[in-house]
């Protein structure tokens, strides 16, 4: 079996493209695209921040000083409002960026003028930051109205506070950094570790199986003496190395790339989640996928062993990418804890118990029914495979 196994691996580190997939592309490739998605992202807003828009006013008259300011401004360029024309027809037609409707009850004094409506007429489909620029200088003249208005009833410092906000709800949570962190990025983290073992495995999974079929060693293999199962388990350990290796390489590229360009403050934040994880959950994150990738590679290599060829064991195998993103999305809903039957869910257990552990509210007792349902699952896979493996109608369809 393990001179089976250390030939499927030195045939993986021959092929230029297996490695390229299970090494190159998560250290290299993954980073890129984030640098570049992240980069093409700042520019994006950074454009639409220094963009100067067209704009039109109705009603100009009723607010002078509010128009003066708008005008003053830099970021804006007047243009004229044709007559009669219908607003909402002008601006899609791109005439202007946005229009800026007056209301004629305008009014300085709050008190005799009651609460002002502004209405913009713009396109918000696409990212122009209008309203963000135009309430800076709308809260401005707010502002100053305000405190006119204070000043006028006499209100004290604390009468004008208890006057905007009659009734504030102070939130104290209790949960800590660790906890906070874990729930917000917890469930996201089982999803890419999933998706890297079931893409690392996949090729050298359609190699070994379906691969072999076209270029005619299989038979050669067959007959050799060595035992069946030998084989097959000798393939699975090589396409299991493989999934675990590419997800593991592509968690570690992530976690150094996020370090170095990280600064400051980020480093420490992330510095300080990372250290609260104590080296035990790190452990039992790993030995946790370690059914799940078996899981994972015994039906790939089910699907590789029955395919005619390369092109159809892809075929078959890629619909089991929906199979694997159900259940753990599954564990991303609200209300779905791992309480009850829920321990006892195929991969939805696994990643909410990873879940569970990155925020360090793991209740270990549950790791019993993980460990035992997903084992049990993946060792009835494996007796599939190799059931399926000593079907000579499956070999040679």
């Amino acid at each position: 079996m393990w001179l089976v196994f250390l030939k499927e691996i030195k045939e993986l580190v021959r092929d230029r493209k297996t490695l390229f997939f299970m090494i190159a592309l998560p250290l290299l490739v993954f980073p890129a695209i984030f640098g570049v998605v992240t980069f093409v992202s700042s520019k994006a807003i950074s454009d639409a921040q220094s963009e100067v828009l067209d704009y039109a006013i109705s009603g100009a008259e009723y607010a002078p000083e509010l128009v003066s300011k708008i005008a003053e401004s830099k970021d804006f360029n007047l243009v004229a409002l044709p007559e009669n024309e219908n607003i909402e027809s002008w601006v899609k037609n791109e005439q202007a960026d946005f229009v800026l409707v007056i209301p004629e009850n305008y009014n300085d004094d709050i008190l005799s003028g009651g609460q002002i409506i502004l209405k913009v007429y713009l396109n918000d489909a696409g990212l122009n930051l209008v309203l963000s620029r135009l309430q800076a200088i709308v809260n401005e003249i707010s502002e100053r109205n305000q405190q006119a208005a204070f000043a006028q009833l006499g209100l004290t410092e604390s009468q004008q506070t208890a006057l905007i906000e009659p009734m504030v709800i102070e939130k104290v949570d209790v949960a800590d950094q660790r906890e906070n962190w874990g729930e917000k990025i917890g469930g996201f983290i089982p999803y890419i570790i999933f998706m890297l073992c079931l893409q690392g495995a996949m090729i050298p999974a359609t190699d070994l199986g379906a691969g072999e079929k076209e270029r005619g060693t299989l038979e050669t293999l067959l007959i050799s003496p060595v035992p069946r199962h030998h084989l097959v388990m000798g393939k699975f350990f090589a396409i299991a190395l493989a999934g675990v290796t590419s997800a593991m390489v592509t968690v570690a590229s992530m976690a150094v790339w996020g370090i170095v360009l990280s600064q400051g403050m980020a480093i420490q934040l992330v510095a300080e989640f990372m250290g609260a994880i104590s080296g035990t959950d790190f452990l039992l994150i790993f030995f946790m996928l370690i059914p799940v990738v078996a899981i994972f590679s015994s039906i790939l290599l089910s699907l590789s062993i029955y395919a005619r060829s390369f092109k159809e064991a892809q075929g078959y195998m890629t619909p089991l990418v929906m199979f694997t993103i159900v259940p753990v999305i599954m564990a991303m809903l609200p209300g779905v804890e791992l309480k009850g039957g829920w321990a006892w869910v195929p991969l939805t257990n696994v990643a909410l118990a990873i879940k569970e552990l990155i925020k360090g509210t793991m209740d270990y007792v549950q790791l019993i029914a993980i460990f035992g349902s997903t084992a049990l699952i993946a060792a009835a896979l494996i007796g599939f495979c190799v059931y399926w493996f000593n079907k000579e109608k499956v070999l040679f369809r």
